[in-house]
């Protein structure tokens, strides 16, 4: 993709070209003429060839394929967080594109977002936007944000549930197409469990943790920021963790807006990889950032950063996430979400798409 700084220079030159061409308008080999094409020539174009190189970078038709952009950001999602806060895409993009962010509160509302075509890029885990794919979605993964540790099983303070075999015959609330769905089922499988065991009460996120604390349900399979919030503010206890059972936290994009803005997605990822090289450089920065957005405390968005999030892993997808997904893709089957296997294959074969990631430069960012 051309950088707005290359199509600058390029229409400098135009700018300058077209003053050598109209030299009979100005006076063939008059002053004016000659010193324009001489600037150009020497690449110190004149202030007036800059004014017109920037006049037609402002208005140039071709220079984004879209006047908007529509992109979620999450509290799951960390780096969302910081290109947000920070105006990467907007101070990039110019007045030539608007920006519009939505929140998503789990992968399964992203997916609907991405599905519905109400966001061009979205934040998911890995297992949702293989659940997505595998049921028709036809969405691509175009980069990774975390390695994340961002589920677990979680009980309210003073249960006598202190394992994953005690979770048979009790209620269990959980957000179902998004990661901690697919790391209760993984969990319950390591106890000989398996879904029928218990009774499952599909709950977004924060009603989940809701109903852990006022009693309603005898576990929750949480997500972080707000399973780490639970801990801390209501002494509710994580039973089982399981680093191997968290799919990566994937940016996912849909093929039609691969298909008609490369242009745009390339910036996305771009600025992700420039969020990625903030982050290491300012974690206190992003802990407030995500306290903030979560509405957490300080302490408590510091655990999730620094305990369970890897924010430097790399952002290419391939063959780290088909192994995890790999995994993840006969319960999809064998649980009833995805129809047969073939689907949860071809899913696998369509979904990564790591060629924007490969090219990111966080250097075309501008701060």
């Amino acid at each position: 993709m051309t950088s707005p700084r290359l199509a600058l220079r390029g229409l400098a030159l135009v700018a300058g070209a077209a003053l050598l061409l109209t030299g009979c308008v100005a006076g063939e080999g008059s002053d004016q003429a000659d010193n324009a094409a001489t600037d150009v020539a020497d690449g110190a174009t004149s202030d007036a060839a800059t004014d017109a190189a920037t006049d037609a970078a402002d208005g140039a038709a071709t220079e984004w394929s879209a006047d908007t952009l529509s992109i979620d950001w999450a509290t799951y999602n960390p780096l969302s967080l910081v290109v947000k806060e920070n105006h990467y895409l907007e101070d990039t993009l110019g007045d030539a594109v608007t920006v519009e962010w939505v929140q998503s509160a789990g992968s399964n509302k992203a997916n609907e977002a991405l599905r519905a075509g109400a966001i061009d890029v979205g934040s998911t885990a890995g297992s949702a936007a293989l659940l997505a794919r595998a049921n028709g979605s036809p969405i691509h993964t175009i980069a990774i944000y975390s390695q994340p540790e961002w589920s677990a099983l979680v009980v309210p303070a003073g249960s006598d549930i202190t394992s994953v075999a005690d979770l048979k015959g009790k209620s269990v609330a959980v957000t179902k197409g998004t990661d901690p769905y697919f790391f209760l089922l993984q969990a319950l499988e390591t106890a000989g469990l398996t879904a029928d065991d218990i009774t499952i009460q599909n709950l977004q996120h924060a009603d989940g943790k809701a109903a852990l604390e006022n009693g309603s349900v005898d576990a929750w399979s949480g997500l972080d920021p707000l399973m780490a919030a639970s801990e801390e503010t209501a002494g509710s206890t994580l039973i089982y963790r399981n680093i191997d059972f968290n799919t990566y936290g994937f940016l996912n994009a849909t093929q039609d807006f691969l298909d008609a803005s490369p242009d745009l997605a390339q910036i996305v990822v771009d600025a992700y990889a420039k969020a990625q090289e903030w982050a290491a450089e300012n974690p206190d920065e992003l802990v407030n950032l995500l306290a903030e957005a979560a509405q957490i405390d300080p302490a408590v968005a510091s655990t999730v950063i620094t305990e369970r999030t890897n924010l430097e892993v790399s952002q290419v997808p391939g063959q780290a996430q088909l192994d995890v997904l790999t995994i993840v893709a006969p319960i999809l089957v064998s649980n009833g979400d995805v129809a047969t296997q073939d689907a949860v294959d071809d899913a696998l074969d369509a979904l990564i798409d790591p060629t924007f990631a490969e090219k990111a430069d966080p250097s075309t960012i501008t701060e």
